[in-house]
């Protein structure tokens, strides 16, 4: 079974990612996780700690001579702005320096951060450890992660890409070609990753608005899975459906406060005649290069997945953000020593984050349908692995 877990702190040493289960043979490529650890950095509204780091996987184990080889995969992330938090967050007692870890106590919880409640439940007279490890810095070490689910995914024709349809009331308004798509993530320079350039400059006003006032914002970002056959996940067991794992997967995000699938949303508001997309026939001999299956659909209201099964169209997932939790003109909140009404904390912090956040879900959505491809096609090489994954494709072809 496919499984990842991170480990430390925004100002520790490192962040540390893990990933098991990955077939033998993949090929890793060293630039091509770079650049996805890069690409969560960048983006329009980004706060100081992202021209401190220069994000960088360093692999540890589990890969030899540019390949894997079936054992875990371990990584970590140097934190560059280590150095200025070394005696402020020791690990042993008389490590730091006096009374420095006193000068850096979360003593007023933000509202809308885990501050309060992850005090309140691990019994801390401040939420400086809360914030440590709730912080979305951990996001890196997913990538980390995400990126070898990508090249798997890779492997067998899969990719997933994300963009950005909605920043505060600033949105997409035409529909995004998979090309478009693509092609941001070549770029080499990030705004807010949207494919309409006329649009992505409405939505670079509302950031530059709320950078005015110290306030935050945030948005929607779509992920698209392209080239995922039909058949991966199940309608048999409420826990092994795609659209509920992916559900979970990309809520489990900091600030996502909820998941839609294809056209989740506005499908309640609408008719099924209208809602759920007609299924044709290509006839023998005249499908389309490419397809899985000679039965077509001219829609993909559902995002690829009907009954918890990807149907062939391209899995469409979108998380929506919610506005970022510090601010810079801090909202109203409780001292932890005297119960008295302060203003929250401030910690250094991003305006906008909803391109990086896109990133972050690409790899979620990566490491869910990786998993689940494993499952379904398993084999302990890559070649195993493609040979079951082709014999499938073969046999839907033929239905």
């Amino acid at each position: 079974m496919l499984r990842f877990s991170t480990a430390g702190e925004s100002h520790g040493e490192a962040l540390v990612a893990l990933v098991s289960g990955l077939p033998a043979g993949v090929p890793v490529d060293q630039a091509l996780l770079d650049r996805e650890m890069w690409r969560r950095q960048k983006g329009y509204g980004r706060g100081g700690r992202m021209r401190i780091e220069q994000d960088r996987a360093h692999i540890l184990s589990g890969v030899r001579h540019g390949k894997t080889i079936g054992s875990p995969v371990a990584m970590t992330i140097a934190n560059a702005d280590w150095k200025n938090w070394e005696e402020i967050l020791p690990v042993f007692v008389g490590e730091g320096a006096g009374d420095a870890a006193k000068h850096k106590a979360v003593a007023s919880p933000r509202p809308g951060h885990a501050d309060l409640a992850g005090s309140l439940k691990y019994d801390f007279p401040d939420a400086r450890y809360v914030l440590e490890r709730s912080s979305a810095r951990e996001t890196a070490a997913r990538v980390a992660c995400g990126a070898l689910a990508k090249m798997l995914l890779r492997a067998l024709g899969v990719e997933v890409a994300s963009h950005v349809v909605r920043v505060g009331k600033a949105e997409l308004r035409r529909a995004a070609t998979w090309e478009e798509i693509v092609a941001l993530a070549a770029k080499d320079e990030v705004l807010l990753n949207c494919v309409d350039a006329e649009d992505e400059l409405r939505m670079k006003a509302e950031v530059d608005a709320v950078l005015k006032t110290g306030d935050t914002i945030g948005g929607v970002f779509e992920v698209v899975v392209h080239g995922l056959p039909p058949g991966v996940g199940t309608h048999v067991n409420w826990d092994e459906r795609l659209d509920g794992l992916l559900a979970q997967a990309v809520m489990s995000l900091q600030a996502v406060k909820a998941v839609e699938i294809g056209r989740g949303v506005t499908a309640a508001e609408s008719l099924g005649s209208v809602v759920h997309d007609e299924i044709g026939y290509a006839g023998a001999g005249d499908g389309k290069d490419g397809d899985f299956t000679k039965f077509s659909r001219e829609q993909n209201n559902a995002g690829g997945i009907e009954g918890g099964i990807s149907n062939g169209e391209d899995v469409v997932v979108r998380g929506y953000l919610k506005p970022i939790s510090t601010l810079r003109r801090p909202l109203g909140s409780v001292s932890f020593a005297t119960r008295e009404p302060v203003k929250a904390s401030y910690e250094r912090s991003d305006v906008c984050v909803v391109p990086a956040a896109g990133v972050a879900a690409e790899a979620m959505v990566a490491l869910t349908v990786a998993r689940l491809a494993m499952e379904k096609f398993g084999g302990d090489s890559l070649g195993e692995m493609q040979r079951n994954y082709k014999g499938y494709c073969e046999q839907i072809r033929e239905y």
